[in-house]
């Protein structure tokens, strides 16, 4: 008979963004180094932790029905809720059956001490609630050696919280003022995670452009990516999300001229109507942003591009629906992420008129989607014949049950091969799209 593991077993359950994947992977670092371990498949858990996401209204109901499955998938365990959803509404959280202890993002360095003295006594009626105000300055300390463990791609967060007051967005709210990460504890852990055999780093922050500006001396995304790129055994750094307004000539040089930056960017769109970006408070033009995507595709040959998307802000007309429209169908973008508004409590939009009906949110979201389906069949559709280096995940086409591949543009490639080792990189030939599937023979 296998002896027990070591160790109190702890699950993790996490929404949102990647950034609260790197911080669930932070976590369990840190508990593991205080002698938790992460709970196998199928087995009861001492403590689930929740890390929660509040975007958008959605969210907040995928994450009463996230802790709700802990509480009744691990009957007897203590459930604690963290994140975005713990940090702005601590109340409504401690509030849930089952809940007992409520930690907000300020709060998830001391996670490990707060569950060991909830554990060291007795349960009792109601949650526990440490949640303390988020931090306006202060750099992030070294990465906790975390998250990564089992993927493909690494995570590496490098910039938190956010300067902006967009007009529909809670995340300062909950995540707090621009911290970044000191550019040696960058490329430290760079260099350890291409040495633990990932050759894809991903550089992860909520206003990732807004990095180094809070560091004294002041640093860069362009320096530090500059640096990153030169780091050996590493075959592709990407960005997470960038404003178009941080895209400096240097970042520009940087991105566009070193074959370790991977071909693909995420620059939020969220409205062509320059009318709507205004009520937004985003800090860019359509001209602006056209401009910008103008030239990485020039500079980029078969640029992967994304873009966020809100249907029905308050006050978007007809007009200003029909200039998105006409926005994204111009401009060349493989991929789009489309919401329709939701309210936000404590921001801005919450109290902007007019609201715009559920029903016209719910059509103009369909229209984009509609859209953008279109423009990621096009896209895909002229990389059939090209042969690309592809990193294979740790995931399996449902479909076929065949391995999958991640180009360097951020295509989904289905393998023909049985099996490949995942985290290495495969040259990968192009042969087909098959609805929203792309198939690639491995050369």
């Amino acid at each position: 008979m296998t002896a027990p593991a070591a160790g109190r077993p702890v699950a993790f359950a996490t929404l949102g963004c990647r950034l609260n994947q790197v911080d669930t992977g932070e976590l369990q670092a840190a508990l593991e180094r205080r002698g938790f371990r992460a709970a196998g498949s199928g087995e009861a858990a001492e403590v689930v932790v929740v890390n929660t996401c509040t975007v958008t209204a959605r969210a907040d109901v995928s994450d009463r029905q996230a802790i709700r499955r802990a509480v009744r998938e691990h009957p007897g365990a203590r459930v604690v809720v963290t994140g975005c959803w713990a940090q702005t509404a601590p109340d409504a959280v401690a509030g849930l059956p089952g809940v007992d202890l409520v930690a907000g993002n300020a709060d998830k360095p001391r996670l490990a001490d707060l569950l060991e003295d909830l554990l060291a006594t007795p349960r009792r009626p109601g949650a526990r609630v440490a949640v303390s105000p988020v931090p306006r300055a202060g750099p992030l300390g070294p990465a906790s050696a975390a998250g990564a463990v089992g993927r493909s791609r690494a995570f590496l967060k490098v910039q938190d919280g956010c300067q902006h007051r967009c007009a529909f967005c809670i995340v300062p709210q909950a995540r707090g003022g621009s911290r970044s990460r000191d550019p040696q504890f960058v490329l430290d852990e760079v260099r350890r995670l291409v040495a633990a055999g990932h050759p894809e780093v991903v550089l992860t922050g909520i206003d990732l452009g807004h990095y180094g500006a809070d560091l004294v001396p002041r640093a860069t995304l362009a320096a530090l990516l500059d640096a990153i790129v030169q780091v050996p055994g590493l075959c592709w750094v990407r960005l997470s999300s960038l404003l178009p307004a941080y895209f400096t000539p240097a970042l520009l040089d940087v991105v566009t001229g070193s074959p370790r930056v991977a071909p693909h960017l995420h620059v939020p769109l969220q409205s062509g109507s320059d009318r709507v970006l205004k009520r937004m408070r985003r800090p860019y033009t359509l001209a602006m942003y056209r401009s910008l995507v103008e030239r990485l595709a020039a500079r980029i040959p078969h640029l992967g591009l994304g873009a966020d998307v809100i249907a029905g802000f308050p006050g978007e007309d007809d007009d200003d629906a029909s200039a998105t429209l006409a926005a994204v169908a111009a401009l060349p973008f493989s991929y789009l992420h489309v919401f329709p508004y939701s309210d936000r409590t404590g921001t801005e939009a919450a109290a902007l008129g007019p609201r715009v009906p559920s029903h016209l949110r719910t059509e103009r979201s369909r229209r984009l989607r509609e859209l953008a389906r279109g423009k990621s069949l096009e896209f895909r559709r002229a990389q059939m014949g090209r042969e690309v280096d592809a990193l294979v995940l740790d995931t399996i086409d449902p479909a076929s049950g065949r391995p999958v591949g991640l180009t360097g543009n951020y295509v989904e490639v289905v393998l023909d091969a049985e099996s490949a080792p995942a985290r290495r990189l495969v040259r990968v030939r192009v042969t087909g799209v098959d609805g929203e599937r792309t198939l690639g023979m491995v050369a």
